[in-house]
């Protein structure tokens, strides 16, 4: 498993995430092949990296509104 130095990425909130300082994602661009997402409530908490491809086929389908409602 490869390790991601993350200690100086910028972080972004989705777009997608709660506006009222709720439940909120964090993306960090600028890393190349991966797309590393944490918890903005946690930012010293654990990152989850994606491989680039798969966050895309993830991010279309929450645009195309593919998951239920829960």
């Amino acid at each position: 498993m490869r390790e991601y130095d993350l200690s100086n990425a910028q972080w972004r909130k989705s777009s997608y995430s709660d506006h009222n300082n709720g439940d909120c994602v964090e993306v960090s661009d600028a890393h190349p092949g991966v797309v590393p997402v944490r918890d903005s409530k946690r930012p010293q908490g654990p990152a989850l990296i994606f491989p680039a491809t798969d966050w895309t086929t993830f991010i279309d389908a929450v645009k195309g509104e593919r998951f239920p409602a829960s």
